[in-house]
């Protein structure tokens, strides 16, 4: 599933490409409003929280998607368009005003909402660190409401922090030298809040870096853990441990540690 920083990335490509034209033709082909046609509006701008990509028109409405594991987005130039055998799959058409078109292929999520009503559609989300109004505090509070909660259960809760998916869950707590699945009350919270923020702001914003945890973007050592069951850790060279994913449970996702840099207390 795509994380807070890939869909940050994505928001960036998407505005460079239409914010402030005006759709000649399209229309949402999914969700509650299938059929609602979109020649005419603008594109004011857009926005994320969490994993969440919000597109405003100026029309008073907006578009909230979500990609979840298949969902993309494609920017063609003018003249172009994605192959014929993948029109099944288009859930949203934006062709603007200079050629080029949006796709939005596969979205498991498509909502036209009031933009008005935004904040209500989701309220219930954690603090996001890629966005200006960053509560790490107010993170650190939701964490702590369930101290019982192991730390990977408890990190990828969007409702506590919104954006962090399994590869930053799992990085994190290999750099804060915690066990995945000790308690997150037994954890000093305020440090594992700045350490999961600070690699999401740089794979975010830093050319280069994107999802890159090790500082070395060399194939096969750019993660710590994650991908490297078997392997040697590269900090002690223990090998990497993995517990595997339990289907239709959120809380038993695919989870990677070092048994000697992240002993089990």
């Amino acid at each position: 599933m795509p994380e807070g920083d890939s869909v940050f990335r994505l928001r960036q490509r998407l505005a460079a490409a239409s914010a402030g034209h005006t759709i000649a033709s399209g229309e949402l082909r999914s969700g509650s409003a299938a059929g609602t046609p979109l020649a005419g509006a603008r594109i004011v701008g857009y926005d994320t929280h969490g994993k969440h990509l919000l597109t405003r028109f100026d029309t008073g409405h907006t578009l909230h998607t979500h990609l979840r594991m298949q969902g993309t987005w494609t920017v063609t130039r003018p003249g172009r368009r994605i192959p014929f055998r993948e029109d099944h799959r288009v859930r949203v058409r934006m062709r603007l005003d200079d050629g080029s078109t949006l796709w939005g292929i596969d979205l498991p999520v498509v909502e036209l909402v009031a933009t008005a009503d935004e904040g209500g559609l989701l309220a219930y989300l954690g603090p996001d660190p890629l966005r200006d109004d960053w509560d790490a505090a107010e993170a650190v509070r939701r964490l702590a409401s369930r101290p019982e909660r192991p730390l990977v259960a408890a990190l990828l809760d969007q409702r506590n922090l919104a954006g962090l998916g399994n590869l930053w869950v799992n990085e994190t707590a290999f750099l804060s030298g915690v066990h995945p699945f000790a308690p997150i009350g037994s954890v000093v919270l305020t440090a594992l809040v700045e350490s999961a923020a600070r690699m999401l702001r740089i794979s975010a914003t830093v050319p280069g870096m994107y999802q890159v945890t090790t500082g070395s973007t060399r194939k096969g050592e750019s993660h710590w853990v994650v991908g490297r069951a078997g392997r040697p850790c590269l900090r002690c060279g223990t090998r990497i441990l993995v517990r595997d994913e339990v289907a239709n449970d959120p809380e038993r996702r695919r989870t990677w540690w070092c048994p000697r840099c992240q002993p089990e207390v």
